[in-house]
């Protein structure tokens, strides 16, 4: 079979990501393997552009949209997976050429619901709520650090940013009997990473909203009672909604059902947690107790798909 006959006939592409080297695998009508190929990042375009149109299966994960619409704009129908469901699909030894013969097999099945490519300024939106988060989690830590250090010096302070943020100043300048000068110097120095990270977060949340004003569908859900600019713009950043049949569907996406571990005629439902949590799938109580008896969490920790 000479190389334009065995392009002719590929239907699906199976493609392994990587830093600088991605590995295709192609396949007929018929599921044969018909193209095994290791391209660099830079030859991507180009090789499958002389290629007839076809359905092009991928991971999601870093640089995935980017590759996606770049392929997308050539013509082909771009599909990105979830981990997840590619997962079932590797036979034998793990190599790169069988995650992409999986992620062949797997965006051929029609049941698959693949990640929605998004657009750059999406992607802007999302590395935005990123990055804000992270600066809320470190904020957090050291708000709580500051509560720690005081505890150990006996001085309890009520729960809430606005209860610590009015105590401080009076605790440092009047409890120097159970501070000491270099305790006292230890939390200035923390309150200053505090101011620091709140100036951020006011930074951030405000090219937030700048880009929710200017986006249609920003202002189109902000329009729903108690949805404001935060909730909107990371909806719109998810993607515009056409890969849910109905709302339902997004809640489940969301992880806003209780964990099912039914068998038979026994249909046992779980907490509500979102999905790739460390719920204790046996424990269908583990959601209302901190902890359950195997010791995992039943707290929502898991970061967002997609």
């Amino acid at each position: 079979m000479t190389h334009q006959t065995t392009s002719e006939c590929i239907t699906t592409i199976g493609i392994d990501l990587g830093k600088t080297t991605f590995h295709l695998i192609g396949m007929d009508a018929r599921g044969r393997i018909v193209l095994r190929r290791k391209i660099a990042r830079g030859q991507l375009q180009s090789c499958l552009a002389n290629l007839p149109v076809c359905l092009i299966g991928m991971e999601a994960c870093a640089g995935a949209h980017h590759v996606g619409r770049q392929l997308a704009a050539l013509g082909h129908d771009v599909r990105l997976l979830p981990a997840q469901y590619v997962k079932p699909f590797p036979k034998g030894h793990k190599n790169d050429y069988r995650d992409a013969e999986a992620t062949a097999e797997a965006v051929q099945r029609p049941t698959m619901r693949p990640v929605p490519l998004k657009s750059a300024e999406q992607l802007d939106l999302q590395a935005l709520h990123r990055v804000r988060r992270r600066r809320i989690g470190q904020r957090t830590a050291v708000i709580n650090q500051i509560r720690a250090f005081l505890l150990e010096c006996g001085l309890p302070v009520r729960q809430g940013l606005a209860g610590l943020r009015e105590a401080l100043p009076t605790l440092l300048s009047q409890r120097t009997d159970v501070l000491s000068p270099r305790m006292i110097h230890l939390i200035e120095d923390l309150a200053e990473d505090w101011r620091q990270l709140d100036e951020r977060l006011e930074t951030l949340t405000w090219d937030i909203t700048a880009l929710a004003r200017q986006d249609a569908g920003c202002r189109r859900l902000m329009g729903i009672p108690g949805v404001g600019v935060i909730t909107a713009s990371a909806m719109v950043a998810v993607g515009t909604g056409a890969a849910f049949a109905k709302g339902r569907d997004f809640a489940a996406w969301l992880g806003l059902v209780p964990e099912q571990i039914s068998i038979g005629d026994r249909t046992i439902l779980g907490g509500l947690s979102k999905r790739g949590t460390a719920t204790c799938a046996p424990c269908s109580w583990a959601a209302r107790r901190p902890f359950c008896s195997t010791g995992t969490t039943g707290k929502d920790t898991a970061s967002e798909a997609g």
